[in-house]
């Protein structure tokens, strides 16, 4: 059957047509099949349903289209306006193209503008009265209506029908069971090859519909896998949530006991924190954990006076344990580097901290001082007699057994030259008429060795500028210190013959030699070089230690100073 209506030889294309039967498409019949309600009449298997369109219009004009019978036999044509109808209703698009159509060609062929006479009265087998529709009655739109059969498609897109497939499952439900997490993919559950479905055009449908053991076996599979990884799950939250609960309430990782035999050195820097050396404690294997030091110096009441240096520990020790050992002088190994100690002394207490032969480090110092990390302006004069005298900051330095000299002197080098760029001694220099930093360190070094208390710093110290200002007419320029001639000599005496300081012309004679010695005479602290950069302004110029050790007063005018004078000469018995 062609889409809007019957021609001949083509058959009615819904399967509960009575005359049901695919004729193919296009104008081609698909098989010899049962013969056509006209009379048994079909196509000649050669001739195309329709022929060309050329072709067709032309027999239908000049009235020679021929059909044939069943047997070959030519059959008289149909009416040039009847075949035309006949093709224009079988290749019209739709209903509301064929109707269109018509109504342009309702004139005939004679211009007359009425139809002929149909000479043949309507068939009666003709269920669908296409014979009469054929030749120009009028006819309903067969798919326009609620129980129209739906437009046929092409073959190449029409779906099986399912009397034509009955073996065919549904597609499967994605969510079912026999998804291929749950079937088990490629596993085979149809080991004696029984699958009706085997071989068929939509591929191997194994394994479906629980059919066989397989599909159990993968649920079980399944199952358990769910299992594993829900378990998993839980076992990883409840760990992680203990981890957590001790990190934020239980108490911090720590050892128990005094430690074991094995004996570390930790070096503790300068301004380290309790953090910082819980971190060097467990980095050396001491403490288990910084937290747990922390905790253990906070409850000792004098953890917080654990000071820099190097300490003898041992490892694995409760952190308790810890604070005290480092509490213990016997676990320090460090040496001490005080106020206005000469660097003679504190070659000394390396060589002994280290366990070195005597004068080791003295030797190092003069041959490596250029590489130890001095300031550019240190030992701008020649006739100093220790390149690095002044510039071994005080502090507590770590000395352990095994270091090397040159690094306990470069640290303490390295502190010396902080504290000294902190002070801006460049720019204190100028303002205080001194040539150069070098020269403030030097009178820092002579407060700090002649003064005796935190109190005289700053009036010692004007002392000294007083002294060297060129005014001064009093002492000539002279400072005339006994600190300087002792540095010289290595000497800690208070009583000078006349003699031997006239009888020595050594730069660091300030008796004989006017202004500054060539470098400092010690190391100087904080508190006396603060006193060096801000002295007092009240004149003294004159000072006398009145009870030879402790007690140091200041005087303005040489008369002063004679009665100063006579009071230390009356505590001193002379």
């Amino acid at each position: 059957m062609t889409e809007y209506g019957r021609g001949p030889g083509s058959e009615p294309w819904h399967p509960e047509d009575p005359l049901y039967g695919d004729g193919g498409w296009g104008g081609q019949q698909g098989h010899a099949g049962p013969q056509s309600p006209y009379g048994g009449r079909q196509h000649h298997p050669q001739q195309p349903h329709y022929g060309e369109w050329g072709q067709e219009q032309q027999a239908g004009y000049d009235g020679q289209h021929q059909q044939y019978d069943g047997q070959g036999n030519q059959q008289p044509p149909h009416y040039g306006q009847q075949g035309h109808q006949r093709y224009d209703q079988q290749y019209a698009p739709h209903a509301q193209d064929q109707q269109q159509y018509q109504q342009q060609h309702q004139g005939g062929w004679d211009g007359t503008g009425a139809h002929p006479q149909m000479p043949y009265a309507a068939d009666p087998g003709d269920p669908y009265a296409q014979q009469a529709m054929a030749y120009g009655a009028e006819q309903p739109d067969l798919y326009g209506t609620p129980d129209a059969y739906p437009p046929p498609e092409p073959p190449n897109r029409r779906a099986p029908e399912p009397e034509q497939r009955p073996d065919w499952d549904p597609e499967p439900d994605p969510g079912q069971e026999d998804h291929a997490f749950f079937t088990g993919g490629d596993d085979e559950d149809d080991p004696d090859g029984d699958d009706p479905n085997e071989g068929r055009g939509r591929g191997d449908r194994k394994g479906r519909g629980g059919k066989g053991k397989g599909k159990k076996r993968r649920n079980g599979c399944a199952c358990l896998v769910v299992a594993l990884v829900l378990g998993g799950g839980v076992a990883g939250a409840g760990y992680y949530g203990y981890q957590f609960y001790q990190n934020r309430f239980g108490p911090a990782p720590d050892y128990a006991g005094n430690g074991t035999d094995e004996t570390v050195t930790v070096e503790i820097p300068q301004g380290a924190g309790g953090y910082d050396i819980g971190r060097a404690l467990k980095q050396a294997g001491v403490v288990k954990s910084v937290d747990a030091f922390v905790a253990a110096q906070s409850d000792n009441p004098k953890g917080k006076q654990i000071q820099a240096g190097a300490y003898q520990l041992k490892k694995q020790m409760s952190a308790a344990s810890a604070v005290a050992l480092m509490l213990d002088p016997s676990s320090q190994s460090n040496v001490l580097v005080k106020p206005g100690e000469r660097n003679a002394q504190v070659y000394e207490a390396i060589d002994k901290q280290l366990d070195l032969a005597d004068g080791t480090t003295k030797k190092i110092a003069t041959k490596q001082y250029k590489s130890l990390g001095l300031p550019d302006w240190a030992n701008s004069n020649s006739q100093i007699m220790d390149p690095l005298e002044g510039f071994l900051y005080p502090g507590t330095y770590p000395a352990a057994k095994g270091m090397k000299p040159e690094t306990v002197l470069r640290n303490m080098v390295k502190q010396a030259d902080q504290a000294y760029n902190r002070y801006d001694l460049t720019a204190k220099a100028k303002d205080l008429g001194l040539s150069d930093p070098l020269e403030l360190v030097t009178v820092a070094s002579l407060v700090q060795a002649e003064g005796k208390t935190h109190d005289d710093f700053r009036m010692m110290a004007e002392v000294v500028y007083n002294r060297l200002k060129p005014t001064n007419t009093q002492t000539n320029q002279l400072l005339q210190f006994d600190s300087t001639f002792n540095y010289l000599k290595g000497e800690s005496n208070i009583h000078i013959s006349e003699k031997e300081i006239n009888s020595n012309q050594s730069p660091y004679n300030t008796y004989t030699h006017k202004g500054l010695p060539p470098g400092p005479i010690g190391n100087p602290g904080d508190d006396a070089l603060k006193a060096a950069l801000n002295p007092t302004d009240e004149g003294w110029i004159y000072f006398v230690a009145t009870d030879g050790m402790n007690k140091t007063e200041f005087a303005k005018t040489y008369a002063e100073f004679l009665k100063l004078k006579d009071k230390f000469d009356a505590s001193s018995g002379n």
